[in-house]
């Protein structure tokens, strides 16, 4: 059989051609970034963890009737997708000051706000993703009106149903970010989640003790990262106390 043709690699993934018209591979990579590739590292293990928890989240999602591009995880680090145009804009909501919301405003790390909050980010690593407005997005055409109140409806609904379900494992969700895609189907159009959800897109405190589960363990170098990642696949129940993820993962298919 003649190799897959590469459509995209990203930072922590890789797209792949799928097997039927309008489907793609989404291979998950080891690879640790932050700061817009400034710091980079390879996690032995960590694409398969982020496969297996994103999977468990779309699935969910799929459940409660929240549109998205995932279809069926593959194998340990694959997982088969509908091929979606994605918007160049990242939605990020946020629960609770951290990150660059306590630097920007002042606001002291761990601050409840008084609702969540939903920002912009436009998507372009050589401006390092600067936040945008609804009319950066509108005036630029990344997103018309009607698809930004879509992709602010899903933020809120995915938001809304992550808080309860990392609540019930003994986990704070602080923020997250979510990338959204037009899937056409036919003459129709609608807007979709897209991309993944896991620890490397996710800010998540244990409740107890608010010890960092997520990406910032990498970001500011705290180690434990993978093992953070186990222990939130854990609680979840997605892997068993004693289960490793499997580092170098299976081979691609030919």
């Amino acid at each position: 059989m003649n190799r897959r043709r590469r459509i995209y690699e990203g930072k922590a993934k890789v797209l792949y051609e799928g097997p039927e018209p309008g489907t793609l591979i989404q291979h998950f990579k080891d690879d640790a970034t932050a700061f817009n590739n400034q710091k980079i590292d390879r996690i032995d293990g960590k694409g398969v963890l982020n496969n297996r928890i994103s999977e468990f989240v779309f699935l969910r999602l799929n459940e409660i009737g929240i549109p998205n591009h995932f279809i069926r995880r593959l194998n340990m680090r694959e997982q088969l997708i509908r091929e979606v145009e994605i918007i160049p804009v990242e939605v990020v909501v946020r629960n609770i000051a951290a990150g660059s919301l306590s630097k920007r405003l002042g606001l002291e790390e761990g601050t409840a706000l008084p609702r969540s909050v939903i920002e912009f980010y436009y998507k372009n690593d050589e401006l390092d993703d600067p936040m945008v407005s609804e009319e950066h997005i509108t005036a630029f055409g990344w997103a018309n009106p009607q698809e930004i109140d879509d992709m602010m409806s899903l933020a809120i609904r995915v938001n809304d149903f992550l808080s309860g379900l990392f609540l019930g494992a003994g986990i704070r969700l602080v923020d997250f970010k979510i990338e959204c895609g037009r899937l056409f189907e036919g003459d129709l159009m609608r807007i979709v989640v897209a991309d993944e959800i896991s620890p490397d897109s996710c800010r998540l405190w244990d409740i107890e003790t608010n010890e960092k589960m997520d990406k910032d363990r990498f970001r500011r170098e705290m180690g434990g990262m993978l093992e953070a990642y186990q222990e939130v696949a854990k609680r979840l129940g997605i892997m068993t106390q004693n289960e490793r993820p499997v580092g170098s993962g299976p081979t691609l298919v030919q």
